[in-house]
């Protein structure tokens, strides 16, 4: 497919800013892909969708504090520094995007913090806008992490706003968080409450949780018109055997697996065997979906609504049917669903 059927008009105003007042309280739509049909419903109701004995897959990285301000030695001019992944955890080596790129070169000092007393030398150039950095930082390492992380801020995406607020520090993470690792947060998985586990708890559907770090490649605009000439960024995954057995057993017992977020989908579709069934996997995914594609593991799928020529908008065009998908989208612009990371959701089954 082409990247040009993928774009639509959206309107700032219709990016979600903040989030529904109650996790579970955002609005849902259901698309039913084999007719097409939609149903306009409220989050909390995605369990009417389920039966005892299916199962839930959730991604529970953590986002950190990945983006740091500070300041540029001699000149003292203002640096924004988004961290991407730890290379070296001895050496402090850290891949990061800096901003002004043009202004900061190997051998420069970067100065973070109140007193600027935690500093970074650039050592390479990875990318026009890519460096390594090296945290000249003498302590354990656990204080390091502590001390990096409390000079950053969550990495709420800008075009939700420039800074972060307090709501963003409790609703910019889902409530079974764990795994610190992610520059952006899995946000079909915003949604659930410990009310809406609990009722599902009760309902009899089980869950199940696996890793996947998520990189800004997530939101890289994508460059090429033929979608499979797209190249996604690797991102680090790790599948438990415990995950692994509970989603083939829930196929072999004939239940459906709901597969919360794009990033689900993406890790559950990397260690597939010829059989249909996972495998136990840690390691790194670059899986791109987009139309057409052959699923082999979920059997339902909740995501949010996407930007224009998005890859999450393909991976759910892949699942729901493109026309499907493309048709409910006009309808949720013109019913006046909210989009992007804190916006409303959509049920595919």
């Amino acid at each position: 497919m082409k990247l040009s059927q993928f774009n639509f008009p959206l309107s700032m105003e219709s990016i979600a800013k903040y989030p529904a007042k109650y996790r579970d309280e955002s609005r849902l739509m259901v698309l039913h892909k084999e007719s097409g049909e939609i149903e306009h419903k409220i989050f909390k109701d995605v369990i009417d969708y389920a039966d005892e004995g299916d199962l839930f897959v959730l991604n529970d990285t953590k986002v950190f504090p990945a983006r740091l301000h500070g300041n540029k030695e001699k000149t003292g001019a203002d640096i924004e520094v988004f961290l991407l992944r730890e290379l070296n955890s001895e050496q402090r080596l850290w891949d990061v995007l800096v901003d002004p790129a043009r202004k900061i070169r190997i051998g420069n000092k970067l100065y973070f913090g109140e007193d600027d007393s935690f500093v970074a030398e650039v050592i390479d150039n990875t990318t026009s806008r890519g460096r390594t950095l090296r945290f000249l930082y003498d302590g354990p390492y656990d204080e390091f992490r502590k001390t990096l992380f409390s000079v950053g801020r969550i990495p709420v995406p800008k075009w939700i706003r420039e800074t972060p607020e307090p709501i963003d520090l409790e609703r910019f993470h889902t409530i079974f968080a764990k795994h610190d690792g992610a520059v952006a947060t899995p946000a079909a998985g915003l949604h659930f409450s410990r009310e809406l586990f609990k009722r599902m708890e009760i309902k009899g559907i089980e869950k199940a949780f696996l890793t996947l770090h998520m990189g800004l490649g997530h939101f890289r605009t994508i460059d090429v018109e033929d979608l499979s000439k797209h190249k996604m960024d690797s991102e680090q995954m790790n599948i438990s055997e415990e995950t692994a057995e509970m989603v083939n057993a829930t196929h072999r017992n004939g239940k459906k697996v709901f597969a919360v977020g794009i990033t689900v989908m993406r890790a559950l579709e990397t260690p597939v065997t010829t059989q249909a069934e996972i495998k136990p996997y840690s390691g790194w995914t670059n899986k791109f979906i987009f139309p057409p594609y052959n699923f082999s593991i979920a059997d339902a799928f909740i995501t949010n609504f996407h930007l224009p020529s998005s890859t999450m908008l393909m991976s759910a065009a892949a699942f729901g049917g493109f026309e499907n998908v493309m048709n409910a989208y006009d309808v949720a612009l013109k019913e006046g669903y909210k989009f992007g990371t804190y916006g409303d959701a959509m049920l595919i089954i």
